[in-house]
Order: structure tokens, then C-alpha cells, then sequence
């Protein structure tokens, strides 16, 4: 038994130094070469073969600063000054979900490049650690614009609609540069569940948690910032 327990330790130990070395130099070639789609794209595929996937990858000085800060007010304020994770977020939904049926997350948008470009869909906590590994190293190698310049370009924002170039053009018929401060507001609004709900056809809590947006993108400063993730 010895030799093959020895065998057994040796391959192990070669498959978590082959995870590691190419986890790694993934996530070091997309700082500087933009991802061709995402798992999440994958997945929908698998799931709904039949729907035609829209996706136009836009550099970050091709996107609208409303946008970008919209996003930033509805999913991860602190954002520009955590290193992944925000365990403040994570305490205070942990202390939420022992008192109720609905589920609150508090994943940054670090996380969530990690979840969608890296990683399949599920909520367990393997998949969990494996999302912690990709967001220690995306912190440590991709500069805030990068981070989240791709998730811009690879969050779903309806049935086979992924990036903002896509959503904006789908919702509105504009560019992702010429998003205004309540367009980005609404699309900023749906993304809990974008392919629920519509920035177009809103109902009650999507306005209102889009005015709550528009508040918070001018209590965090705008284009000021935006000026800090440089």
C-alpha cells in the first residue's frame, strides 16, 4: 500500500502545482488581453443553446463614467478600497440571513469577475474557495480600472445579453458612451436578477432603487471616484 499511497501524493501534489501555476498565469494574461466571453456565457449556452448570445467588448475609455459609477453605487461601494473582499458587507449579510427567508449576498465585483470569467455557476463552497484563490490574485495583479472594466463587459444584463455595450444597445439603442445618469441607473437597478426584471419597463422598486442609485453616484463623488481606481 505504501508505494501506491506514495503515487497517490505524488499526483496530487503535481495537479494542485499544475491548478496553480495555470490559475495564475490566467489570470496574469488577461490583465492585459481581454477575456473572448465568460463561463457564465457558457453555461447559458449549455442551458439555452437555442438563444443567440450579444457581446461587444468596449475599452474603458469607450464606456460612460454613469455607468461605471452606477455600477459601483448598486453592487460594491467600498470597491476602490477593499482588497477583494468586503468583510464589513459580508457580516452584516451574514447577520441578515439568520433572520430571513431571502438570502442576501455580499460578494464584490472582484468576486463576481472571478464567478463569471473563471469559474462554473453554483453556490457551494468549493466553488466558493476557488472564487477566493481567482480574487486574491485578480486584486494582486489587475489594477480597479481593469477589474472593473471586464466586468462591465461580462455581466448579464438580460437572455443572452452580456457587457454593457450589449445591454445598452438592447434596452436603449445607445452606445455604452453615451449611457445618461438615469439610463445607467435603471441598468445598474435589474442586476440582481436581469433577466427578471427590465430598466425599460421598471416597476416600483427598480425606480426607486434607481433614484437610491442616483444618490449614492453623487454622494460617492462621480467622476472623482472614478479617478481613484487609476
Amino acid at each position: 500500500m505504501k508505494p501506491l499511497f506514495k503515487k497517490f501524493l505524488n499526483i496530487t501534489k503535481k495537479v494542485i502545482i499544475g491548478f496553480v501555476l495555470l490559475s495564475v498565469l490566467l489570470v496574469l494574461l488577461m490583465r492585459w488581453v481581454d477575456p473572448f466571453g465568460s463561463m457564465l456565457m457558457v453555461e447559458r449556452k449549455i442551458t439555452h443553446w437555442n438563444v443567440t448570445q450579444q457581446r461587444t467588448w468596449k475599452d474603458w475609455d469607450q464606456i460612460s463614467n454613469n455607468i461605471k459609477i452606477a455600477v459601483i453605487a448598486a453592487e460594491d461601494q467600498n470597491f476602490s478600497n477593499h482588497w477583494g473582499f468586503d468583510f464589513k458587507a459580508i457580516n452584516r449579510a451574514l447577520q441578515y440571513n439568520q433572520n430571513s427567508k431571502k438570502i442576501r449576498g455580499a460578494s464584490t465585483i472582484t468576486q463576481q469577475v472571478a464567478k463569471n470569467i473563471f469559474l462554473w455557476p453554483s453556490r457551494s463552497w468549493v466553488r466558493k474557495g476557488f472564487e477566493s484563490w481567482f480574487t486574491l490574485w485578480i486584486e494582486l495583479t489587475w489594477p480597479k480600472q481593469r477589474i472593473l472594466e471586464v466586468y462591465l463587459n461580462s455581466v448579464e444584463w438580460d437572455e443572452g445579453v452580456f457587457g454593457v455595450e450589449a445591454a445598452s444597445r438592447h434596452y436603449f439603442n445607445v452606445s455604452a458612451s453615451q449611457l445618461t445618469p438615469t439610463q445607467a441607473s435603471l441598468l445598474a437597478a435589474i442586476l440582481p436578477n436581469p433577466r427578471k426584471w427590465s430598466p425599460v419597463n421598471p416597476n416600483s422598486n427598480i425606480q426607486r432603487k434607481a433614484e437610491w442609485i442616483r444618490t449614492q453616484m453623487n454622494n460617492l463623488g462621480g467622476k472623482y471616484y472614478l479617478d481613484k481606481l487609476k
